[in-house]
């Protein structure tokens, strides 16, 4: 699978900014919770995403992609949690956020896709 692939591209790209958002929580904010939940879920959803591509079969694939659909919901939670708690700076937490919704459309539209041609 070396042809460009939007999702796998932004799931990584995100999955490194959760990592740097991690690593801000625990060394800035002495912050230990909410900061294993996000790089947990944060960088499954690429994770998942990629093992979808190598997916065996359609079924295979749309249960690898719905997981990374409900990873991305958890760190959507937990973005706007830091955001409200003021964790982290707003404009920061809100750019995260939009990339994180980013994909989540993705997810969806790939897993509708992936669903209607199951059919």
């Amino acid at each position: 699978m070396d042809k460009h692939n939007p999702l796998l591209d932004k799931s990584l790209a995100f999955a490194a900014r959760i990592v740097k958002l991690y690593q801000y929580l625990v060394k800035e904010k002495n912050e230990s919770i909410i900061s294993k939940q996000i790089i947990r879920s944060g960088t499954s959803i690429g994770a998942n995403a990629n093992e979808a591509a190598y997916g065996v079969s359609p079924a295979d694939f749309i249960a690898k992609m719905q997981i990374a659909l409900k990873e991305t919901a958890e760190t959507e939670y937990w973005l706007r949690l830091l955001i409200l708690t003021d964790y982290i700076e707003k404009s920061h937490g809100e750019s995260m956020l939009n990339d994180c919704l980013e994909i989540k459309k993705i997810l969806t539209a790939s897993l509708k896709t992936a669903k209607e041609n199951k059919k």
